[in-house]
């Protein structure tokens, strides 16, 4: 029951996701042995090439030979095939600091694939944000429209959003990026282990300095999957944007039809499902996140099954759930499309120069602000009442409406000229950031810098990685490489 329920299903998904890092870190092992005299050279280089040569097909779960256990399965494969026995091969070893050290080297290429998939994410962004920064649209607070902005400005949000992610998920990365190796069960090794050597050979700056923490703690988890769960609450505000956006009562968005769907009862939609899976899917994101807080908490600190395995059983599935979102929604953008007539139509129809008027009263006319905002509100009110059209201010209304609040207007068609201009409100903003074309071109262009630098640290992480693989097995005479 034990083999069927807990170890053949374990040891699979080891063999699927985790042997090639049980396989770096036996061979580093080899090398850490060499060093330390225990096997001569003849014997490393044996253990090493049987090591290097292990794939999937070689190992399989059984409860006689290997007790259903992947670092046992691999030992007794390599013994069963040296030309001679090699006794002291696994001396002063433990599978906890393996299987530590395995399941963090998972992790870390986790969020290394994630981040370059958030990267594409955001390149794209930036790319429909540059093509849209000039078609106005309304702006909403309160599920209200409320200034003009443009959909570059919106996606220069999105953007931001996304670098902001991945300065976390790289802080994140630098944070958890010690190796657990050397270890041992929990207390540390009888050798003279060169621990910081291990560790820049599996590709880790450092190794952990507590051997405690690299066997007991599993709080990298908790990290990855909070950092995914903030960026699927994002996310989701997002997809629920771009959803009311495709509204048939705003129609501000369109998608091509391999990306929406019908309703067969009621022809006259156009639906956007694939938008309803994007924020569906990012509710999981929390979901795995919780489970892996609630899979830890009030556990010892120590090493446990119920931490190393079950607390983190379902990372995998956060991890692939984010690069499903990431994939759908980077498709979503590249299709999307803005109807540029149904958007300056919806500004043109709501007086969405309300605040701007009360500025120009201010720094124009000298009303004092809080009663440059009563007068301002009180023509929207009135104009309103009346059904003018925003596009057509009335000066004589403004005059009358001074003229009531004891302020007087010289000229109140100056005061209103381009004040409810759907153009000059979007232009008329001038501070940084704003949703002026210029502004927002001037923000994604920074953009691009630090999206450069981004991919510079992230590279310069992988780069680590592959060189400490590199230089194990060129030390072990299985590669030509160069030392890294």
């Amino acid at each position: 029951m034990l083999h069927d329920e807990v170890l053949a299903p374990q040891f699979q998904y080891e063999l699927t996701h985790l042997l090639p890092r049980y396989v770096a870190i036996e061979k580093v092992l080899v090398v850490e042995y060499l060093r330390l005299g225990v096997l001569d050279e003849d014997d490393a280089r044996s253990v090493g090439a049987l090591l290097h040569a292990i794939g999937p097909e070689l190992l399989a779960a059984d409860r006689a030979t290997n007790m259903s256990d992947i670092a046992f399965a691999l030992e007794r494969h390599v013994e069963e095939h040296l030309p001679r026995s090699v006794p002291r091969w696994h001396v002063d070893r433990s599978r906890n600091d393996l299987q530590a050290c395995a399941q963090l080297m998972f992790g870390r290429a986790q969020l290394l694939d994630l981040a370059g998939r958030l990267r594409d994410f955001g390149r794209t962004a930036r790319q429909l944000a540059g093509a849209t920064r000039e078609l106005p649209m309304p702006g909403y607070t309160h599920f209200q429209a409320a200034q003009v902005i443009t959909p570059g400005f919106y996606l220069a949000a999105v953007s931001e959003q996304v670098q902001h992610t991945l300065r976390r998920l790289l802080a994140t990365y630098d944070g958890i990026d010690a190796c657990p190796l050397g270890a041992g069960a929990m207390s540390g090794q009888h050798l003279p282990w060169d621990r910081e050597r291990m560790a820049r050979l599996l590709g880790f700056p450092r190794s952990q300095p507590v051997a405690l923490t690299a066997v007991a703690s599993r709080g990298w988890v908790v990290e990855l999957t909070a950092e995914l769960s903030m960026l699927g609450v994002a996310l989701s505000r997002f997809a629920t944007d771009l959803l009311t956006w495709g509204g048939s009562e705003h129609g501000f968005i369109d998608l091509p039809d391999e990306l929406s769907g019908i309703s067969s009862a009621m022809p006259q939609k156009k639906n956007f499902p694939v938008l309803e899976r994007i924020r569906g899917r990012t509710a999981h994101l929390t979901a795995y996140h919780l489970d892996a807080v609630l899979g830890q908490r009030n556990t010892p600190y120590a090493n446990l099954v119920e931490v190393s395995k079950e607390a983190g059983a379902n990372l995998l599935a956060a991890c692939d759930t984010l690069r499903s979102v990431l994939r759908l929604f980077t498709a979503v953008l590249t299709g999307l499309t803005f109807r540029a007539d149904r958007m300056r139509a919806a500004c043109e129809r709501e007086f969405l120069g309300g605040f701007t008027l009360a500025t120009a009263l201010t720094l124009n006319e000298g009303v004092p602000w809080r009663r440059a905002q009563v007068m301002a509100g009180r023509y929207v009110v009135a104009a309103v009442a009346a059904g003018l059209d925003p596009t057509r201010p009335d000066a004589a209304l403004l005059g009358r409406i001074a003229a009531e609040c004891d302020h007087p207007l010289d000229d109140p068609a100056a005061a209103l000229a381009e004040v409810f201009d759907v153009d000059g409100a979007l232009r008329g903003m001038r501070s940084a950031g704003s949703a002026h074309p210029d502004a927002v071109a001037a923000v994604l262009a920074e953009q691009e810098r630090e999206d450069d630098r981004l991919n510079a640290q992230w590279a310069a992480r992988s780069e680590r990685v592959a060189c400490g693989a590199q230089e194990t097995d060129a030390l072990l005479g299985l590669s030509d490489g160069t030392a890294g």
